[in-house]
């Protein structure tokens, strides 16, 4: 077995990233951070076509030289939006047809695994700061939550790992 160089991945340009079919999600980042948190939620969604990320509040937006360091330049290939209230973005989504879904612990909440995926239907998907969560507001606006199972001792994972693997599933329910 041989790794493959970087000129053998077929890695599209940023023009063709941008013209290419989206998995029709959007993420929202309520409140995150940490750039680097940033940068990689970028750097997930350029690998998966996500639609846009739209930051919030305290979250930082581009350019920014600790973002593009976990970006890798993900940032110039997807489209981000930036709104002060959080409360706003989702309005803004809402209005456009998105079902909204904060990934959260939260009472009835929907675990992972048993969140289907509608292929007629539009999603954003709301993660939260690193101490705080999503904000109760937010998640009151919300279709539902999403929960991700966990079995440890801290019950968290990173906002960055919540992402990944959220992405992740949904994508692969949705394209597999």
């Amino acid at each position: 077995m041989r790794k493959l160089k970087n000129s053998e991945l077929n890695r599209k340009s940023i023009d063709e990233f941008k013209t290419a079919e989206k998995t029709p999600f959007i993420i929202v980042l309520d409140n995150v951070r940490s750039l680097n948190n940033i940068g990689s939620v970028f750097r997930t969604s350029d690998a998966l076509l996500v639609e846009a990320i739209y930051l919030c509040g305290i979250t930082a937006t581009p350019p920014h030289r600790d973002l593009h360091k976990t970006a890798l330049g993900a940032e110039d290939s997807v489209a981000w939006k930036y709104f002060e209230k959080t409360e706003d973005a989702v309005a803004d989504l809402k209005s456009k047809g998105f079902d909204v879904y904060s990934i959260e612990q939260a009472e009835n909440s929907v675990s992972l695994p048993d969140f289907q995926i509608d292929s007629a239907k539009k999603y954003a998907f709301v993660f939260g700061n690193e101490v705080k969560g999503v904000q109760q507001t937010i998640v009151d606006a919300s279709e539902s939550c999403i929960e991700i199972p966990q079995f440890g001792t801290k019950h968290s994972f990173n906002i960055s790992v919540s992402c990944g693997i959220v992405l992740w599933d949904l994508f692969s329910k949705l394209r597999y």
